[in-house]
């Protein structure tokens, strides 16, 4: 795509942008890079003037679920970082610093407007777990309930490099399809998506019906600010993740926030195009670590990408990588073609004596518990 949408395009996607001004429920992200100053630490200035349009919403009978980064770099000039750390523990230790600052700043400034804020914390784990998913939902909807604005950031300090979102859009998008919003907004230091380097003249692309609109467009990594982790490529992601699955997604910067949630024509709008799914299934193609792969013969590709059948052991022909039973592996054919992920319910040094067998083979020759599926359906997602 080499130039802004049409004319005709625009006018779908102006009726769509008002059902973010009359949205019930909505998920707004806000990135490190918007909040914090160019000495380091939180931007006084920056954060309160989101927080005043987040409070009008809210004050209007909107409910806000706030997705906020920042607590590491929060953290870096009290423990006198001149900038992000690689090492892990010095992430953490930055997030536990930054993260009650934060809170702290966000607690007054929503304050100012009669406004409570809760901070949740979550983990990976608390979206991939169907008894943990549940109980994250029915804590943040019940604060909604309440009145409040609950502020979500990834527990980065007890987060592992093998078991994370990878950046606040994906968690972003993960908590909107959670909570059942009705609007997921990513705001950023940039203004909208553009065709191309917006310093060399590029143009705004003021609607993205689907992948086949970024076709050719160059999208741009870490913000200027150098205190961030993902850049324009996960907020299109985070948004693309969000309106495939039934939500209506924006993606604009930090001071457009108020007239963004007005349904005003800025940033760049991601339209409808698919139905809501199970967050767990929308982690699993997305967001999860992939430890293996099982490679199937023609058959049972067809089964699972045409008649979306459970995985038997009988269908698959070898077994690559390490992993463990529950971790998440690729689903593909003989020729290497990648067709669903999906969490497998035997470990690599399990399966393969499975190979090629029934499951009531299995059961009989090895006993209780190897006549299941090696990847339940409820547990797959075709990519």
């Amino acid at each position: 795509m080499s130039s802004s949408a049409s004319a005709a395009d625009t006018v779908p996607a102006a009726a769509d942008r008002g059902a973010l001004a009359t949205a019930r429920r909505v998920v707004v992200k806000v990135g490190s890079s918007s909040l914090t100053s160019i000495k380091g630490g939180i931007s006084e200035e920056s954060l309160t003037g989101l927080a005043d349009a987040l409070a009008a919403k809210r004050n209007s009978g909107t409910e806000i679920i706030l997705v906020s980064s920042g607590a590491i770099a929060a953290g870096l000039a009290p423990l006198g970082l001149a900038k992000r750390p690689r090492d892990l523990a010095t992430q953490q230790a930055a997030a536990s610093v930054g993260q009650g600052l934060l809170m702290a700043r966000y607690t007054q400034a929503f304050g100012a407007h009669g406004v409570t804020v809760s901070q949740v914390l979550l983990t990976a784990e608390d979206l991939m777990r169907r008894s943990q998913h549940t109980n994250a939902f029915r804590a943040l909807d019940r604060l909604l309930n309440l009145g409040v604005v609950p502020v979500v950031n990834e527990n980065d300090t007890v987060a592992t490099h093998e078991i994370r979102f990878g950046d606040n859009d994906r968690l972003a998008a993960l908590v909107a399809h959670l909570v059942r919003a009705d609007a997921l907004v990513l705001l950023s230091d940039v203004d909208c998506l553009y065709d191309g380097p917006p310093a060399q003249g590029a143009r705004r692309i003021p609607v993205v019906g689907g992948p086949h609109d970024l076709e050719g467009v160059s999208i741009g990594r870490t913000g200027k600010a150098g205190v961030g982790t993902g850049g324009m490529v996960t907020k299109v992601e985070a948004a693309s993740m969000a309106a495939g699955s039934g939500i209506h997604a924006l993606v604009t910067s930090t001071p457009n926030a108020a007239a963004a949630l007005n349904g005003e024509d800025v940033g760049t709008w991601f339209t409808i195009n698919g139905s809501r799914k199970p967050v767990r299934l929308l982690w699993l193609a997305h967001v999860a670590s992939v430890q293996g792969r099982l490679v199937l013969d023609d058959g049972a590709v067809r089964a699972v990408r045409h008649h979306r059948t459970s995985l038997l052991p009988a269908g698959i022909s070898a077994v690559h990588g390490a992993f463990e039973a529950g971790d998440a592996v690729e689903i593909a054919g003989a020729d290497g073609t990648v067709v669903a992920r999906g969490l497998v319910n035997y470990s690599s040094e399990e399966l393969p004596r499975m190979l090629g067998r029934s499951t009531r083979d299995l059961g009989e020759e090895l006993g209780t518990g190897y006549d299941r599926e090696v990847v339940h359906v409820d547990d797959l997602v075709l990519v």
